[in-house]
């Protein structure tokens, strides 16, 4: 006679050495378990700031922030927002959010600091930045997923101090190299098997070895390898140790079948280098589709890096604007500053695409898009400006969010407060975040 099998949620699979590992979410847990909505994070950066026209050039139809129409938030999209405005029960802006570190540190590094607001004008020894947002919720849900987190950039890699290439540092406050080919996405979350994991978990120890060889030589060498040099070190380790991170989380998952969803519409050859819309929308519709499937919980994209560095920069020169990315930033004319605002529209329908994909795949309770907090936004509100971060929130109605306002903060309000109502919207019970000194005082966070 079989009997059903219930396992306790908390339930962890013992190894050798005493070991331990925890179980992802089975049936056999209970409906209390299954049946809980998968709340999930999305953190989209663009660099350089947004356009905000100055008022005498009469272009506020072209401002990124919205107009207010009423006092109890209600607004009108401008012209650059506007392919947004399908979605405005599904999505919020927010004026005067800014990190106080912000105005104290180079303005270049403005893209490390967003998701962590680290005194990165002053590290403590030792480190450079902290964790951010995206770990901590990642920390948080990777027993429910095959992947703790995605990290994606318009560059791959982590770039280099203060011209980053990626905005997710974990837990010791290292940046996570960011994926930016929409084939090699594709295969690492919709491809594993056991050949190519045992192929990759072989290629990642020859590595482990080289770099251990390497680390003995600078050590037997009196360490003569320079700062930058051990920082680089530092860097390509914490790669590797991501990498298998990764690679136990897949095997967890390997006997697991994936949810059957349509590929049809990818295409996999779009890169950065060629049609920007068709690059943007492949990781977007990756991106969708990983959430769709469950399998992950956590993903960042790093649209463009600050500073005019990396392939983004010429965008908007593709799109037959008359300057690059960085550029347009600096204008002061009232034809730079409107040209700056043709590219934030530009952004806009890429984001509108993607809230709509998100819309389109539904859980078990809700869409994806309503169980899914997506935060886009930049480091800078206009040229190296640290105030006033252009800042919106889209999705999460299943977890307590209230749309449809543009919200503005008395005076000037920590972004970190936003980021802890992030946290306190997903059931993240911390009590603090970076230098946050309460909750967001917003009707969009019912719950915070």
């Amino acid at each position: 006679m079989s009997r059903s099998l219930h396992i306790d949620r908390r339930a962890f699979l013992k190894g050798i050495g005493g070991a331990t590992l925890a179980l992802p979410v089975l049936d056999a847990m209970g409906a209390e378990v299954t049946d809980q909505i998968p709340r999930r994070f999305c953190a989209l950066y663009t660099a350089n700031g947004m356009s905000l026209p100055k008022a005498e050039h009469a272009l506020n139809d072209w401002s990124w922030f919205p107009t207010a129409t009423e006092s109890n938030g209600d607004f009108a999209f401008g012209v650059s927002t506007e392919p947004l405005s399908p979605f405005r029960k599904k999505l919020s802006f927010l004026g005067g959010l800014y990190h106080p570190n912000g105005i104290k540190a180079d303005p270049h590094i403005c893209s490390d600091m967003w998701l962590t607001g680290a005194p990165l004008q002053n590290p403590k020894p030792g480190t450079f930045n902290s964790v951010g947002l995206d770990q901590v919720v990642a920390s948080q849900t990777k027993q429910f997923c095959r992947q703790s987190s995605v990290v994606l950039s318009i560059d791959a890699g982590t770039g280099y101090l203060s011209r980053t290439g990626t905005i997710s540092y974990n837990l010791d406050g290292r940046p996570i190299p960011a994926e930016n080919s929409p084939r090699r996405v594709f295969d690492r979350l919709f491809r594993a098997d056991r050949s190519s994991l045992k192929a990759e978990h072989e290629k990642l120890q020859k590595r482990v070895k080289l770099v251990d060889a390497v680390a003995g030589s600078a050590r037997a060498l009196d360490q003569k390898l320079g700062h930058t040099d051990r920082e680089r070190m530092d860097q390509y380790m914490t790669s590797l140790n991501e990498v298998e991170s990764r690679l136990i989380a897949s095997e967890r998952w390997i006997d697991i079948p994936l949810k059957k969803q349509d590929y049809s519409h990818l295409n996999l050859d779009a890169t950065s280098e060629g049609e920007p819309a068709e690059y943007y929308r492949n990781m977007f519709d990756l991106i969708a589709l990983a959430f769709d499937a469950d399998i992950t919980r956590t993903i960042t994209f790093m649209l463009n890096r600050e500073d005019g560095m990396g392939i983004s920069d010429t965008f908007p020169l593709k799109l037959g604007l008359s300057k690059t990315h960085h550029n347009l930033s600096h204008a002061t004319d009232k034809e730079g500053q409107l040209q700056f605002a043709r590219y934030d529209l530009f952004l806009s329908r890429q984001i509108a695409h993607f809230l709509e994909r998100m819309n389109g795949y539904q859980d078990r309770s809700g869409s994806v898009l309503d169980n899914t907090i997506v935060l886009f936004g930049s480091g800078a509100s206009t040229t190296h400006n640290s105030h006033n971060l252009p800042t919106l929130i889209a999705g999460g109605t299943n977890m307590g969010l209230k749309h449809g306002t543009y919200w503005k903060g008395s005076g000037e309000t920590r972004m970190s407060n936003a980021y802890l109502s992030i946290l306190r919207s997903l059931c993240i019970e911390q009590e603090s975040f970076a230098d946050s000194t309460g909750t967001l005082n917003a009707p969009i966070f019912s719950r915070a």
